[in-house]
């Protein structure tokens, strides 16, 4: 079983949901890569990150969306480096990042309205560039 990655006060990924294999790299490593399963997949139900609220999971589902297989887990791949447990704790780092990402919810959007000046700006260089184009068309008498 794989350890658990603690992600903030109370939320966890217990080790139950993490499930990781490697692969062969197609990263730095030379000759090597054709030896060495450096590169790292890492799964995780999601299902099972405890101390989400609900908002939070959403969240968490949209983020993750395009990472998910064919089950639902999360896949989380790294083959940064050429050493195997430096490439599982970065596709571990990966996860927590994602995790904190769905943590923080996002500021509310504040409708604002253009002010009076700058209203009168836009009119007037719309003014500006309709009597430009008036004046590059071709009377009756300029054929």
């Amino acid at each position: 079983m794989a350890e658990p990655i603690r992600v903030a006060r109370g939320v966890l990924v217990p080790g139950g949901a993490i499930e990781w294999r490697a692969a062969r790299s197609s990263g730095p490593g030379g000759q090597n890569v054709n030896k060495v399963a450096s590169k790292v997949e890492l799964r995780v139900d999601l299902g099972q990150v405890s101390g989400l609220s609900a908002p939070a999971r959403a969240r968490l589902a949209a983020v993750a969306a395009s990472r998910l297989d064919a089950f639902g887990r999360l896949l989380v791949t790294s083959q940064r480096t050429r050493d195997q447990i430096r490439n599982l704790d970065d596709a571990r780092e990966k996860v927590k990042r994602l995790v904190e990402r769905a943590l923080r919810a996002p500021r509310p959007r504040r409708s604002t309205r253009p002010s009076p000046a700058a209203v009168e700006r836009r009119l007037r260089r719309k003014r500006e560039r309709a009597a430009t184009k008036r004046g590059r068309r071709l009377g009756p008498d300029d054929e």
